[in-house]
This record gives C-alpha cells, sequence and structure tokens, in this order.
C-alpha cells in the first residue's frame, strides 16, 4: 500500500511510524513540538490516539476497573483517571495533523468507538491502526475498514484465532491494504517476551505484510524484527523520558528515533538475497588475498626456499597450498623481489 507516497509492505524498507500517545503531558505545544522532532528524525508518521476517557470506560471506583499495584508505570490508577490523564483532546487532532502534512508527515490515529471514526474520517486520515485491546471489537474493526482506507492491526494478547478473525472481518468489510503488527501489549515490555519469531509465522499464516509495535527499552528489538521481515515499525516517543508522561518510561527521545530510522534501514538493506559468494562491493578485497611471491631477488639456477618465496597479499601468484609442490625447485629465469610465483617460473 501507499500512504503518503511512501510504500509499505513486505520486503520494503522499514516504514516508522512515532506514536505520541499521551507524551504531550496535556500541552499543544508540547503535542506540536514532537511532531517537529518526529519529521526532524526522518520517520515516516506520526500516530494519534483518539478517544475520551468516557468512550473508553467509566467512572467506577470497582476493583474490576483498577490496574494493579504491580504494573510498573501505572500502579493502582482508575481506567477512567488514566484515560482522563493520557487523552489527546480532540480539538488539538487537525492543527496536529495539519503541522504533519506541512513537515512532510503520513497522520493518522488509533479509533477506540464509532464516534473517533467518524471524527477522524473527518479530518481525512489516510489510515487507522486498531490497537491491541480493540483487536475482537470487530464491529469496530468492521467499521474502520469500510472506510476504504489501509487498516494497521496490533495483535497484543491475541490468539491466532482472533487475529485471523478480525483479519477476516477488515477485509469482508472491504480493506484492501492490510498490515498485522506484532506486539506483546505490556508497558513496558520484557525482550524475552517478544517473541520476534512469530513474525514470519504470522506472514505465512495470514498472507499478509507483518510489522512490530514495540513497547520495549532502545532500538535493538525493532531493528531484529526487521531481520524477520517486519515492515512497520511502531515506537512511542516522548521529547525528555526524565520530564515524565505517561508512556514516557517506555519511550524513544528524538535522537533514539533518528537512531531507529538510520538502523533500520541500513538492517533491511543488509538482507540482501541468497546468494554466497563475492559480491560486486567484493571485487576490490578479492585482489588482496593471499599468493606466492617472490619476496627476494632471485637468479635463474637458484632453489626455491621459504626464505625467497612466501605466502604474501595480494593474489596473482600460485595458491598458498602449492608451497610444498615448488620448495626445492629451481628458477628457470632471474625473478625480481615481487614478482608472483607461477609455473612457468620454475
Amino acid at each position: 500500500m501507499i500512504v503518503n507516497q511512501a510504500e509499505i509492505g513486505a520486503g520494503l524498507r522499514p516504514y516508522i511510524v512515532a506514536e505520541m500517545s499521551g507524551n504531550h503531558n496535556g500541552s499543544l505545544d508540547t503535542a506540536l513540538a514532537l511532531v517537529d522532532a518526529v519529521a526532524d528524525a526522518g520517520a515516516h508518521a506520526v500516530k494519534l490516539q483518539t478517544y475520551t476517557a468516557d468512550t473508553m470506560t467509566v467512572d467506577v471506583r470497582h476493583p474490576r476497573f483498577r490496574i494493579s499495584e504491580a504494573h510498573d508505570l501505572w500502579p493502582g490508577q482508575y481506567l477512567h483517571q488514566l484515560f482522563a490523564q493520557a487523552h489527546t483532546p480532540w480539538e488539538w487532532h487537525e492543527a496536529i495533523f495539519e503541522r504533519a502534512r506541512s513537515r512532510g508527515l503520513a497522520a493518522f490515529s488509533s479509533p477506540f468507538d464509532r464516534t473517533a471514526v467518524e471524527f477522524l474520517e473527518k479530518l481525512d486520515v489516510p489510515m487507522y491502526k486498531i490497537a491491541s485491546s480493540e483487536i475482537t471489537d470487530l464491529p469496530l474493526v468492521r467499521l474502520a475498514a469500510g472506510t476504504g482506507k489501509p487498516v494497521i492491526i496490533s495483535t497484543g494478547m491475541a490468539t491466532l484465532g482472533e487475529i485471523a478473525a478480525a483479519v477476516t472481518a477488515a477485509r469482508e468489510a472491504g480493506c484492501r491494504d492490510l498490515v498485522v503488527l506484532s506486539c506483546t501489549a505490556s508497558y513496558p515490555a520484557p525482550p524475552e517476551q517478544t517473541n520476534l519469531r512469530r513474525i514470519p509465522v504470522l506472514a505465512d499464516s495470514l498472507r499478509v505484510p507483518v510489522g512490530l509495535s514495540d513497547h520495549t527499552l532502545g532500538i535493538g528489538v525493532p531493528i531484529a524484527a526487521v531481520a524477520l521481515g517486519a515492515c512497520l515499525i511502531e515506537k512511542h516517543v516522548t521529547l525528555d523520558r526524565a520530564a515524565g508522561g505517561v508512556d514516557a518510561a517506555f519511550s524513544l527521545e528524538p535522537a533514539e528515533l533518528r537512531d531507529l530510522v538510520t538502523e533500520s534501514e541500513r538492517a533491511w538493506q543488509a538482507l540482501g538475497t541468497t546468494s554466497i559468494g563475492p559480491t560486486e562491493a567484493e571485487r576490490e578485497s578479492l585482489r588482496f588475498r593471499r599468493s606466492l611471491y617472490v619476496v627476494a631477488d632471485v637468479r635463474a639456477g637458484e632453489l626455491v626456499t621459504e626464505r625467497n618465496v612466501r605466502s604474501i597479499r595480494p593474489t596473482g601468484g600460485l595458491p598458498p597450498d602449492a608451497i610444498g609442490s615448488v620448495l626445492g625447485r629451481a628458477f628457470r629465469h632471474d625473478a625480481a623481489m615481487g614478482t608472483p610465483l607461477t609455473w612457468d617460473l620454475i
């Protein structure tokens, strides 16, 4: 699929999406600065999350609505409280999207209910992302897919059956451009539970391009994902982790995002082909393999010894393993130091 003139798909250079989430910390100026930082880092797209606390849940103080005390980032918070803190005001979306477009970025969002899809359609977003927790909300999947725009589906926590059901729902609703993201819905996510080996399994099972929505620290995991076929990488971003923020602890700072853009493309370029043998880039190096050379001036009739013939760089002479066959033979001609040893010389 093509979004904002960038092609996304299996085998293509990684498409880098920067997730703003709630890292604007309640400031539109910070949100716009984040957009600029994402553009300066060379990413392809910036993504928001379109919800309010009331479209996500209800304000009930019951243990079912409370995050456990053991949670790394949001211990003991009630869902409504967390979403009220983390949401991006809908009245900011147009300004954020306009700034993104002016900086050459695609700008889109994750809708969490029908009202969000209807709102985003009015802003003419180029594609939609279904968040991991919404993958089983098939009416929402169908609604986003029914717009005819590309859809990205994140698969944290989901079984293969649940993922297949969402993919089928999207396709039956008319979606033709679909990407599935391998994901571990833990914040932050432990690398040892990221299971990157499932990327090619998802691609083979679903027959769709597969990427990675990553919540681990740093950029090592997404770069490894590229080697396993990930065509899209999504990472949360922040201007400054030390400044705090709802997702700041596992988000990339601008310099790290820039490194991700550079190194993920380098990893993709390095995949190359399955060909084994000298590459075009190695053509010059081939000249500097070792071979047998005359390493001291000799006269005709002198014997070949380890003093006057050795294996050195470059190539041009007999292979190094021929040394056992030439030692003790006589030179037929005079030869200066630096002359390749060939059979007609002895």
